[in-house]
């Protein structure tokens, strides 16, 4: 036997007992992996998506070299995505949304997340994980990951990158912070309307009306036909004051969508910023014309018939808003205000009372709306009595800490009132009442003991920045704060712009406490039933 026949014996020996040589073993697979591969490229269906995904899995069990294998795995790793991107899309086909929606969130994130370990660089499939788990229960956590990840695996692909950094931008809960990442998606997709559109509403809650504007008609220009943009377009013009062309903007919504009560409302509300209150209910009426049994246009229209001092007609409005959905809570709520501003207080009472005991735990706002309504009337030891009888309910909640603290306050319980200010503070940090509150007692109160200059400095400062140092009984708390410090230079200071901006029934009181400073003796206060300073 020659040389080539030995080799060619070793060869085939193996097959002829019915073994099998690794030559080919390591490619039985590729019988499958081609089905799979004619499937995927006329797939269009779940059941064709089942059968890639079938196909390449058994490709790859059976065995491949490696560059069938590479190329099996992104195939396998694109299928998944795509099965998985139409789970996703079941759960926005039906509005509402399928009961069943958790499950297909589940199967969504089985599938990309399989998908994106075959194959980390898919910007699409990581998008699509962030809005799966920025979904009621999601991971909020792997969620801000994959954004991040979405970032990095655009790449050169511009208008992938923008999608990508946007969606990152609405999950920093920080408004400062989204800025970046916003700028630099529209640098990249500067001609995509949505994104442009998606600054101009951030601009829009930063404050920043006049960039938010030029955002908004930048968006228009690219996409005329965008109801909302319009709509945007008349809110920031509206927070302008720049009420005739917000009035036009409305307009424009209004010819693109004649049936809708949508543009009548945000009309109705540029006529009541106006003081047009004639107008603005009008509007409603006729917006109401359209949706018959809408509550929210009835308690608008309510509120508007109460600023005008027409109190019968609110109440009417509220009436029908509870004969449309009976214990109807903001109804209930809305309708005891009136009843109480009436002076039918027990009325007022006896609903929230009602609404309350229906399920004390789940209705928080119920108790708040009744402590406060106590309050409100001068009735604080009742205010009291509602909190500590709820209490045990909301251990945590900062709303009823600080309500129960300014009751106490109003009482001249100085230290019950620190109290819950000090644990209503840990819950919500960044409320300008409650600092305002806290600070106030901090620089004023008739106690040595609780008396703090130096924290109430620091507690105004956050109010007087929360509010942009436009609020004069803020600027006032300030002035007692630095007073309380021994700094009269800046207690005058601060007290002096409270007075230039406060309002005529402040304006007794704000002299006197300036010319306590002028004297330089800081501010004094102990409450007995008196309202407290944030009204």
């Amino acid at each position: 036997m020659n040389c080539l026949s030995k080799i060619l014996f070793a060869v085939l020996l193996p097959l002829a007992v019915g073994g099998a040589s690794p030559l080919f073993a390591e490619n039985e697979g590729q019988d499958d992996l081609n089905q799979a591969t004619e499937k995927k490229m006329a797939a269009t269906t779940m059941d064709d998506l089942n059968e890639v995904i079938r196909l390449a899995e058994s490709a790859l069990q059976k065995g491949l070299d490696d560059s069938n294998k590479e190329f099996a795995n992104k195939m396998l790793a694109s299928t998944l995505t795509q099965r998985g991107a139409s789970f996703a899309a079941a759960i926005f086909s039906t509005n509402p949304p399928d009961p069943g929606w958790p499950q297909y969130r589940q199967r969504a994130l089985a599938d990309l997340e399989k998908g994106l370990k075959l194959d980390p660089k898919q910007p699409q499939a990581l998008m699509l994980v962030v809005q799966m788990n920025v979904l009621p229960q999601g991971d909020l956590k792997r969620a801000k990951e994959a954004a991040g990840q979405a970032v990095e695996a655009a790449g050169d692909d511009a208008m992938l990158k923008a999608k990508a950094l946007v969606l990152r931008a609405t999950l920093e809960k920080n408004l400062e912070k989204r800025l970046p990442d916003m700028n630099e998606a529209v640098r990249l997709a500067r001609d995509d309307a949505g994104i442009v559109r998606a600054r101009g509403m951030l601009l829009a809650d930063l404050g920043k009306n006049e960039e938010a504007l030029a955002d908004i008609v930048k968006s228009i220009e690219l996409a005329p036909d965008n109801v909302g943009a319009y709509e945007l377009k008349s809110l920031i013009l509206a927070r302008m004051k720049k009420f005739d062309e917000a009035v036009a903007a409305i307009e424009k919504v209004r010819e693109k969508l004649p049936d809708s009560p949508l543009p009548l409302l945000q009309r109705a509300q540029i006529h009541n910023q106006q003081g047009k209150r004639d107008e603005a209910i009008d509007d409603l009426a006729k917006a109401y014309e359209k949706d018959i049994g809408n509550v929210a246009i009835l308690l608008m229209r309510s509120s508007i018939h109460f600023d005008k001092g027409d109190k019968p007609k609110a109440l009417a409005d509220a009436d029908e808003c509870l004969r449309l959905r009976p214990n109807n809570p903001e109804a209930t709520r809305y309708r005891a205000l009136l009843l109480a501003e009436m002076d039918r207080l027990d009325e007022a009472v006896a609903a929230l009372q009602n609404l309350i005991d229906r399920d004390p735990k789940e209705n928080v706002q119920s108790v708040f709306t009744l402590a406060q309504l106590y309050v409100t009337k001068k009735k604080s030891a009742k205010a009291l009595e509602v909190y500590d009888k709820y209490a045990a309910n909301y251990p945590e909640n900062g709303e009823l800490l600080r309500g129960r603290g300014d009751a106490y306050l109003n009482l001249g319980k100085q230290a019950e009132a620190v109290a819950d200010y000090e644990k209503a503070y840990k819950v919500m940090p960044k409320d300008s009442g409650l600092l305002n509150n806290f600070a106030w007692v901090l620089a004023t109160s008739t106690d040595d003991k609780l008396r703090n200059g130096k924290r109430a400095v620091e507690l105004a400062t956050q109010a007087c920045e929360l509010t942009g140092y436009k609020l004069p009984h803020i600027l006032s708390t300030l002035a007692a704060a630095y007073a309380e410090t021994g700094d009269f230079e800046n207690a005058r200071k601060w007290a002096g712009k409270a007075v230039e901006i406060g309002l005529k029934d402040q304006d007794e009181e704000l002299k006197k406490e300036l010319e306590s400073y002028k004297q330089n003796k800081p501010w004094r206060e102990l409450l007995s039933e008196e309202p407290p300073k944030d009204k």
